[in-house]
């Protein structure tokens, strides 16, 4: 059977709404290529599709500066999870992502303050790579504007800009005779909080009025706040399940699903919240990187054991240079609180704060893995751990798929891929 395409499947969630038998898709930050196989090989044994959501700074055009997960650009990266669903011999429906497309999405365009025309060209460019690379889904965000720090954006700019991007993709993708891709849109930067059930109705009517007068598609997700929100690495949101609700109902009304973001680190009483609330789908990416960062520390203390048995000669320096690279890549900052966002790597450095160091090491170690010195501790460290019958990457591999299998049953996605398409016979 041909691939599903992405607004099918979310069109099969909403129908099954009805019959109980829904369940609430998952976008997955591809923070890693084991990230990207874990996803895999859960998405193949508990048949349902899956997200892979990739932010600008993780994955971009070489050109644009590229991204911080492997290196990839958006031919690397569909390319890398091709390869990988081949190995496993993967035969469920995934889809590539891009998560906040869109002007200033990338760190250093918005800390250049980069004027709006030149922003936007540089969005058009991503998107356009994203295009051809085959990507499934463009989140469509103009809500980063560095001009407005502490502002909402004017819900007049917002849709301007939101539906000239759409327009922009739909003439390249149509240039070059590409199926038909989903679009995924917001009214306020997905940072907590909650979104009024009016401003959500106000900006799907205004935009389906837009969209209509230039023969552009409605999109297949509109993101609105349910109150959840990451901070370090915790959830410190308070999921609104009647806000949740009433956004799920509205969206659907307009045959879009709603889509919630900072869905990261939710307990299970929220997580079984999801299904009754008619949330269409959840992003969720620091967790995940967080969690592989877990798994190789947890593999370094059971290095250094096997040092302290006698077993190994000389352990890796697997710990101390992950955790170096994550304080200098200051990246931390973005999920920090209060004054601790202010501390310069010097400072850090120089205070030697055991748990302020293990609280960055955790938040921001991902954002290491493609640094060539952390690969090469990391390698030792499997190799160290082979001789003596651990298999260190499964491990890793494992110890991320263990969080996506809680969300994925909470989410009742067991199954799903079949439910929609015998549904749509």
């Amino acid at each position: 059977m041909e691939k599903l395409p992405i607004k099918a499947v979310v069109e099969g969630l909403l129908d099954l709404q009805a019959t109980g038998e829904s369940a609430t898709l998952l976008g997955i930050g591809p923070m890693s290529k084991n990230c990207v196989q874990a996803t895999l090989e859960l998405s193949k044994e508990d048949d349902y599709p899956v997200m892979f959501i990739a932010s600008r700074n993780q994955v971009d055009a070489d050109e644009l500066g590229g991204g911080y997960v492997n290196g990839w650009n958006q031919f690397t990266f569909a390319k890398a999870v091709e390869e990988v669903a081949a190995e496993i011999d993967y035969d469920n429906l995934y889809y590539l992502c891009r998560d906040h497309g869109g002007p200033w999405q990338r760190d250093k365009e918005r800390n250049d303050h980069l004027p709006t025309e030149k922003a936007m060209a540089l969005g058009k460019q991503s998107y356009l790579a994203d295009i051809e690379a085959g990507f499934d889904l463009l989140m469509i965000d103009p809500t980063k504007d560095p001009f407005e720090v502490g502002k909402v954006i004017p819900l007049d700019t917002v849709l301007s800009r939101t539906v000239d991007l759409i327009e922009y993709c739909e003439q390249e993708r149509k240039a070059r005779n590409l199926p038909e891709i989903g679009y995924e849109v917001g009214t306020e930067e997905t940072n907590g909080g909650l979104t009024s059930t009016e401003t959500y109705e106000t900006f799907i009517l205004r935009l389906k009025e837009e969209l209509e007068k230039r023969g552009l598609p409605m999109p297949t997700f509109i993101v609105g706040q349910t109150g959840t929100l990451t901070r370090k690495t915790e959830q410190v949101g308070t999921f609104n399940f009647k806000n949740a609700y009433d956004l799920a109902q509205m969206a659907k009304s307009y045959g879009v699903g709603l889509k919630e973001h900072n869905g990261d680190y939710l307990d299970d009483v929220t997580l079984l919240e999801h299904i009754p609330s008619q949330i269409t789908a959840t992003n969720v990416a620091p967790q995940y990187g967080t969690e592989e960062t877990r798994a190789y520390l947890n593999l370094a203390a059971v290095e250094a054991k096997l040092v302290e048995y006698g077993l190994i000669e000389e352990a890796s320096n697997t710990h101390d240079v992950l955790l170096k690279h994550a304080i200098e890549s200051e990246r931390w900052r973005k999920w920090m609180v209060g004054e601790q966002k202010e501390l310069t790597v010097d400072q850090i450095m120089e205070q030697n704060d055991p748990q302020l160091q293990a609280e960055i090491l955790d938040i921001a170690g991902h954002y290491t893995f493609n640094d060539d010195e952390v690969k090469t501790e990391i390698e030792k460290m499997y190799v160290n751990l082979k001789a003596h019958n651990i298999d260190g990457q499964r491990y890793v591999i494992d110890h991320i798929k263990r969080p996506i299998r809680d969300y994925a049953e909470c989410y009742n996605l067991s199954g799903v891929t079949t439910r929609i398409k015998n549904n749509m016979k």
